[in-house]
């Protein structure tokens, strides 16, 4: 195990409360490591994992990180493993998304007076400079090193070697708390800068002023548009000393950016913030203005509440790489979706409307990517959350009329394909998961998917979406829609409206009219039922002129999760489908066309660990009756598609999904359909899993002989009977018990 990123401090402090191993005695117990030392922020942050290092806690608000100022795709949190230069410390981060926005409120601390005019306001076109020469031009840039760096959950530290700063952060649910050590008489000052815009963002009105009651106070906001068309920030600073100088800097009427002085009585300084998208006094409100600025205190409860966190699922295994993966990925799933109403229940509507909430309203839904496997987990650990969510996406609705596609700070950006959020509400309601209105949402879904946009209404008339019926990616999207139909149906069967619930069901077998038995693809088909050709399953051409989302034929001809048995018959039977399913992965791994999409990565023959639209597909031998190839296949990924390096994610982490799919398959099991309730058997990597439920139950996974060799289930036993079954029923997970599998290497 890797350990140069963890606190020490933090694990000594964690280590009095952790756990005591059983059956042993007083002369030879010695203290569990605290779960928190396991994980690695930094995992993640390099290749195209995308993911930031910096300090949240569990679904927070605030995610205060340290941002780059490169806009490339690998930036997209605004960090990146590669880069050696600092531009300031963001409070809104995205945790491994293909698209980039939000690192508002740059603060960077210094220790010269800078000249702010030539600080530029965004990357429009008055500044029509690539993303190098825009960070070039930040004159207080600094240099860092990793080595001068750690991370762990709820804190970040950096030494920023120019001004000769040592930087910590950390999180409290809705406000950050950074503190800096200044050299002995140094000058002490800290910039703000609202002007500055990575990736899509671009500011549209900015504002600041400093308290006339407090000099330790400033407040204003910073309203922008870029992938979240409409976002709005309003802001609350608190120094930990008052403001002696400061100097504005105005940009078209617009204060854009200040400089802060402070005097040099201590060595540290610490400056608290918070955020809001409703309100100025919102903000304050979060800051808890009234309370101690108190870093330490802060980043002790954030610890605190991660430790908590994580310890709803204990692994055991004498390999510590393991359960740095394991715990890394449980963090990771958990920092996401992000708490987006104030203290008082409130939050800004994409159309400026202010929404009022009992529990918590949260964003950063990523839904094409996350019903898969990071909702199911979460709907396991964490249905009070899930709840909330959908309550969430109840709210969008009221505003678009449609369920989310992808939320951002409030705003659809319809970003990816199909509904998901039908999915997500499906899955959830059917596993039990309550504090919703279900009716409610269940209009909400057949709305959803009787509506006309995005390639519905072509849906509708011809029962898939043709290639000439000018919507792009219509394989993908007809495969998508053919499985919300299914959700639909499900939801409108447990509600007891049958009628509903057939109409849908027949409308999810959409998938068979794009097989192509001779090919054994799924392919564009025209309005007149021809196949678009020529046709090559290798090809990707990167969202556009193109039947598949981010991949090719090879990637999504097997999005049939709610009907696996319908297209192995469309194959001619097990054996045909098996013998292409394994092709997928012993295929070379060769992509063809001029315009290939960057998604597709993690490659094991065709198939593309690196992105989502693969992660089901190794679990379907299972119900062709070949478990032992599920069993390879998933090890094989497992093994390669993992490690604990910042390079240790194949693809985007997209918000939790490519940690979700670890977590799951790891422990042996997979939700291969969520909204089915039941979870495929895989490969489990652990001597032991003990699942604390919520409903206070434990449910244990027992993995006789497993080792690297020992990855294949010869035996099932449930609560000490055997079992036959290749799945586990949601129900018999939520009963609590015991599962054992005995392992061997045949």
């Amino acid at each position: 195990m890797n350990l140069k990123h963890i606190s020490l401090v933090a694990i000594a402090v964690l280590g009095l409360v952790a756990c005591q191993p059983e059956n042993t005695t007083k002369e030879t117990t010695t203290p569990e490591k605290p779960l928190i030392s396991y994980v690695d922020p930094f995992i993640g942050t390099g290749g195209h994992g995308h993911t930031y290092p910096g300090a949240t806690t569990p679904f927070g608000m605030i995610q205060v990180s340290p941002v780059n100022g490169l806009s490339h795709w690998d930036w997209c949190s605004g960090y990146h493993y590669s880069d050696s230069l600092m531009v300031g410390f963001g409070h809104l981060s995205l945790s491994g998304t293909g698209i980039g926005d939000l690192n508002d409120i740059l603060l960077m601390p210094t220790t010269k007076e800078y000249d702010l005019s030539v600080l530029k306001y965004g990357r429009k076109e008055q500044y029509p400079v690539n993303a190098q020469e825009f960070r070039d031009m930040v004159p207080y840039k600094s240099k860092y090193s990793h080595k001068n760096e750690k991370a762990t959950p709820g804190y970040y530290q950096v030494y920023l070697e120019d001004p000769k700063v040592n930087v910590e952060l950390t999180a409290a649910q809705r406000y950050a708390v950074h503190r800096y050590t200044f050299e002995k008489g140094a000058a002490q000052s800290v910039i703000l800068n609202l002007g500055y815009a990575i990736n899509w963002d671009s500011p549209t009105e900015t504002y600041l002023k400093a308290s006339s009651l407090d000099t330790s106070l400033l407040i204003g906001s910073r309203f922008s548009t870029g992938w979240a068309e409409n976002q709005k920030v309003f802001f609350a600073i608190k120094f930990s000393r008052p403001i002696i100088k400061m100097n504005l800097q105005e940009h078209q009427t617009q204060t854009t950016s200040g400089q802060f002085f402070f005097d040099s009585s201590s060595e540290q300084l610490e400056v608290k913030v918070a955020v809001s998208s409703v309100s100025e006094e919102n903000a304050l409100a979060n800051l808890e203005i009234d309370s101690p600025i108190a870093f330490d205190t802060t980043k002790e409860a954030a610890q605190r509440q991660w430790e908590k966190t994580l310890s709803s699922i204990t692994v055991e295994t004498p390999v510590d790489s393991l359960k740095t993966i394991f715990y890394t990925a449980l963090y990771h799933a958990q920092v996401a979706p992000v708490t987006f109403s104030d203290k008082n229940g409130q939050f800004r509507l994409q159309n400026d409307k202010i929404a009022q909430t009992e529990g918590t309203a949260y964003s950063t839904l990523s839904l094409w990517d996350t019903f898969r496997a990071e909702h199911p987990l979460l709907t396991l650990l964490q249905p009070k959350v899930t709840a909330d969510i959908i309550n969430s996406m109840l709210a969008y609705y009221s505003v678009n009329k449609v369920l989310p596609v992808w939320t951002l700070y409030g705003n659809e950006t319809n970003t990816m394909t199909g509904y998901h959020s039908v999915a997500v509400i499906a899955e959830a309601y059917l596993k039990g998961v309550r504090g919703f209105d279900a009716e409610k949402a269940y209009e909400a879904m057949k709305t959803t998917m009787m509506q006309d946009d995005r390639g519905l209404k072509a849906y509708k008339k011809y029962g898939y979406i043709p290639f000439n019926a000018g919507v792009d990616e219509s394989v993908t999207i007809t495969l998508e829609y053919a499985y919300d139909d299914w959700c639909v149906a499900q939801m409108a069967k447990a509600l007891g409206k049958t009628e509903d619930a057939d109409f849908f069901l027949k409308r999810s077998e959409a998938y068979a009219h794009l097989f192509d038995k001779e090919t054994g693809f799924m392919r564009g088909k025209s309005t007149d039922g021809k196949w678009r050709t020529p046709f090559d399953p290798k090809r990707s051409d990167h969202r556009e002129n193109t039947d598949y989302t981010e991949g090719n034929a090879w990637q999504h001809s097997w999005f049939v999760p709610h009907n696996v048995r319908g297209l192995i018959e469309l194959f001619g039977g097990s054996e045909p489908f098996v013998k292409h399913l394994e092709k997928l992965f012993t295929e070379s791994s060769e992509i063809t066309g001029d315009n290939t999409s960057p998604d597709i990565s993690g490659l094991i023959g065709q198939y593309a660990h690196g992105n989502e639209p693969s992660h089901h597909i190794a679990y379907m031998f299972n119900v062709a009756g070949q478990p032992k190839k599920t069993q390879y296949w998933v090890d094989r990924i497992l093994q390669t598609q993992y490690n604990t390096t910042p390079n240790g994610l194949s693809g985007n982490e997209d918000c939790g999904q490519m940690s979700a799919w670890y977590i799951w398959s790891a422990i042996g099991l997979y939700p291969m359909n969520p909204a089915s309730t039941e979870y495929q058997f895989g490969r489990p990597l652990f001597d032991k899993v003990t699942i604390h439920l919520p409903n206070g139950k434990t449910f244990t996974i027992i993995a006789k002989n497993v080792s690297k060799d020992n990855k294949y289930i010869q035996s099932v036993k449930l609560n000490g009977k055997e079992y036959m079954k290749w799945f586990l029923s949601h129900q018999e997970l939520l009963n609590g018990g015991e599962l054992v599998f005995e392992m061997t290497n045949k």
